[in-house]
């Protein structure tokens, strides 16, 4: 899986000493029971104008699911048939990573990374789509990149509008998560656009990653993935989540310790089978949001599986039902 290729995995007396925000106990809920094919790695969800739901996901060349009711999937093969030939400009698979689905200007939207394991040589690229369906993307290139001598990751793309204008959050260990504007039209970042930071750890690895930001209200709320992915039962991901009344930041917990500190309000974390709960993505239909994410199912050998739960709102806060 994808964060294999990222970083090495931390060692148990590393992760012990990562920092975390003080919380009380908490009982999580499980996911949404669900059929046929579950396997699926960063999910990214949305309804298509069909009415049936398609999540892509990292694996194959972009792997794609379709479901009619969110309860029961089917495997329906890749986005692409083949990797656009750029993507061997960062590894030697053509291996994508961590799509992102929207839809906006009677277009499908489809944001993804292509890295290498340990390296922020890497790039987000865009395709688009008139239905969203797998075999129907046109690639359009490159939307963003990141060198080594860059202090962030170009990887873990995510979309939001805010106030007219298109924002793309991404990130992943370095200096954490960040934020570049998009053109409305291209979909591609603005030549020479501020890199805004959004959230980090204190100390290294900065083990955080896979940022999701969401409007609700007044506020704009950032999801984000802490601590190790991608060891199966040994993962410890979680999603913590920090809000701020514009988009680029600055982003605070409800204790008001910044994002940029450290500070996030633990959403979900590993509890019984579902363990490493992470690499999340929030999308809304019939007037309800939903928490998009993998797990390692404890009782089929760690294998990676879709999570799907509701999202509610409590006093503006996020709340996993």
């Amino acid at each position: 899986m994808k964060r294999l290729r990222y970083v090495t995995l931390l060692t148990a007396a590393l992760i012990a000493l990562l920092p975390t925000t003080a919380q009380a106990d908490v009982t999580h809920p499980d996911p949404l029971p669900i059929t046929g094919q579950q396997i699926i790695h960063d999910p990214t969800v949305v309804q298509l104008g069909s009415g049936g739901y398609a999540a892509y996901s990292t694996g194959g060349v972009i792997g794609a699911r379709l479901s009619k009711d969110l309860r029961h999937w089917t495997d329906a093969g890749n986005a692409f048939a083949e990797p656009p030939s750029w993507w061997y400009e960062y590894n030697d698979t053509g291996d994508p990573w961590a799509p992102d689905i929207s839809y906006r200007a009677g277009r499908y939207w489809l944001y993804y990374a292509v890295s290498s394991w340990g390296t922020n040589h890497s790039a987000i690229g865009v395709a688009t789509s008139p239905s969203g369906l797998p075999g129907t993307w046109t690639d359009h290139g490159k939307v963003f990149s990141s060198e080594t001598s860059d202090s962030w990751n170009a990887i873990d793309p995510a979309v939001v509008r805010a106030d007219g204008r298109l924002w793309m959050s991404f990130g992943s260990y370095w200096t954490g998560i960040r934020m570049v504007e998009l053109s409305p039209f291209t979909g591609k970042a603005l030549p020479g656009a501020t890199v805004h930071h959004l959230a980090t750890r204190p100390d290294a690895p900065y083990a955080v990653e896979g940022p999701y930001v969401v409007k609700h209200g007044r506020f704009y709320y950032l999801f984000a993935s802490y601590d190790a992915c991608c060891a199966g039962v040994n993962s410890t991901y979680k999603i913590r989540v920090g809000r701020s009344t514009t988009v680029t930041g600055p982003y605070v917990d409800s204790t008001g310790k910044p994002l940029l500190e450290g500070g996030g309000d633990l959403l979900l974390a590993g509890h019984g089978r579902y363990i490493g709960t992470g690499g999340e993505s929030v999308f809304r239909t019939r007037g309800q949001d939903w928490l998009a994410y993998h797990y390692y199912d404890a009782e089929d050998n760690g294998t990676p599986k879709l999570g799907l739960n509701r999202l509610g709102w409590v006093r503006d806060w996020p709340v996993v039902k």
